[in-house]
């Protein structure tokens, strides 16, 4: 797996592998029933603590994300379009938030519309 970890990042690392993972479900990198590493692979290729990678697999699960099905590995879970749209939903909540904080300062939304050239 290509994940990208920001050691400068505030985020922490195994966040920072949920994220990444997500993100490769929502672009369909990573699709229902696909097997990814083992939580002792990944830690090895990123060089990170197997407990750091135990930590996000244990989150994704909890997402609903991945499902671990003992002795045969880990994989992603066919609920990829509750996946998708929830990670759709926190960004779009984000970008409110940011509209938000420039209407805060005095913006309209046409100005902010006009500035975003939509």
């Amino acid at each position: 797996m290509n994940i990208n970890i920001d050691y400068q990042s505030r985020v922490p690392i195994y966040e920072q592998v949920v994220l990444e993972i997500e993100k490769m479900v929502a672009l369909g990198v990573l699709n229902p029933g696909d097997q990814i590493s083992s939580i002792r692979d990944l830690a090895c290729e990123l060089g990170l603590n197997p407990n750091t990678i135990k930590k996000a697999y244990d989150t994704l699960e909890q997402k609903g994300v991945i499902i671990s099905k003992s002795t045969k590995g880990t994989f992603i879970t066919d609920n990829v379009a509750k996946v998708k749209d929830r990670k759709i939903d926190s960004i779009i909540d984000e970008v409110k938030e940011k509209i938000q904080e420039l209407e805060n300062i005095g913006l309209t939304k046409k100005e902010i519309s006009k500035r975003l050239k939509l």
